[in-house]
């Protein structure tokens, strides 16, 4: 699977060995949840059906990802664990192309719904997904699930579970 753009972003499959460089970039953003540089190594690994990279010009730079998976016993439903862009490729539209590039791969192909977790003060990821919902002609239903005393950080906002779908028409 490859989307080239004018900017010279490719998007692919995440592999093991951009593990490192995910960590990295979620790290420089200071936006995203940080877990572990092991834990980005196994997506690579192991979920390269549903977690992309873009890179720009020689495939050496990551400008973003995002990982996702399909839940088990819930084919109709791809959640999006994490989608992040390196800060010197914002606003370039690098989140929107790795969110349709996602929903367009074979493994996803057969999900109706897309579901995620947002902060309340995450804006650019809530505008995100209202944009794709918007595109793609369907709902988006916030929900409670889970509430920021379950973390161990005493300052972590709770999650709040964003469905989008029914999906039916794909946006490219």
């Amino acid at each position: 699977m490859s989307d080239s753009d004018s900017s010279a972003h490719t998007i692919r499959p995440m592999r093991t060995e951009d593990g490192a460089s995910v960590w990295r970039l979620i790290q420089r953003a200071g936006t995203l949840d940080l877990n572990s540089a092991y834990l980005y190594l196994l997506l690579g690994r192991f979920y390269g059906d549903t977690c992309l990279v873009a890179t720009s010009g020689d495939d050496e730079h990551l400008a973003g990802f995002v990982t996702a998976f399909i839940p088990p016993g819930r084919d109709e439903t791809v959640f999006l664990w994490q989608i992040g862009v390196d800060p010197d490729f914002q606003g370039q539209g690098v989140a929107g192309r790795l969110l349709r590039a996602l929903l367009n791969l074979p493994a996803c192909r057969r999900a109706r719904y897309l579901e995620t977790t947002v902060t309340p003060s995450n804006d650019n990821s809530r505008g995100l997904f209202h944009a794709y919902a918007r595109r793609a002609n369907t709902e988006l239903s916030e929900h409670d699930f889970f509430p920021g005393e379950l973390f161990p950080e005493p300052e972590h906002e709770p999650e709040k579970l964003l469905r989008i779908g029914p999906i039916d028409k794909r946006p490219e």
